[in-house]
C-alpha cells in the first residue's frame, strides 16, 4: 500500500470535516514529538493501535480514544482513526475483526503523517521524515 499517496488523499477528504481540522499539536506536544524523535514515536503510535484499535472488538470502542492526553490521541481523532466506526467510514477498515498487520502498519503511517505536518521541520535540513523511512517503504 503506498501511504504517502494514501495519505494525500485522506488529507483532502479531512479538509471537508470542520470537527477533524479542529485538531492541532500544542507547542508542548510538537516539543514532545521532537524530544522523542520519530523512531520512539512510530513505536508508541504502533503500540497503542495495536491494544486499542486492532483487536476485532476494542473495549470501549467509540470512547477508546481521550481528545488529549498524548499527541497521537489527537492525530488519531483527526485522521479517522480513533475508533473502528471512524476507521471504517474514514479508511474503509471494517469493524468486527482484527486488524492485519498491513492495515496495522498503515494506520501508524497516517498518524505519523499527520503528526509530522504538525510538528514541522525539527532542524534545518530535516525533511520531515527524518529517522523513519522504513515504516513508509
Amino acid at each position: 500500500m503506498d501511504c504517502e499517496r494514501a495519505w494525500r488523499e485522506l488529507r483532502l477528504r479531512l479538509a471537508g470535516s470542520a470537527f477533524r481540522m479542529r485538531f492541532r499539536l500544542t507547542p508542548e506536544e510538537q516539543t514532545y514529538c521532537r524530544r522523542k524523535g520519530w523512531k520512539l514515536l512510530s513505536g508508541q503510535t504502533e503500540r497503542m493501535i495495536r491494544e486499542r484499535l486492532a483487536p476485532a472488538q476494542p473495549a470501549h470502542d467509540g470512547k477508546q480514544t481521550p481528545m488529549r492526553g498524548h499527541p497521537v490521541f489527537k492525530a488519531q481523532h483527526a485522521t479517522g482513526c480513533c475508533c473502528r466506526g471512524c476507521l471504517a467510514k474514514w479508511h474503509g477498515l471494517p469493524p468486527g475483526r482484527e486488524l492485519d498487520e498491513a492495515e496495522i502498519a498503515y494506520v501508524t503511517a497516517i498518524l505519523i503523517y499527520w503528526l509530522r505536518e504538525q510538528v514541522g521541520p525539527a532542524t534545518p535540513g530535516d525533511d520531515g521524515r527524518g529517522e523513519q523511512p522504513d515504516l513508509f517503504e
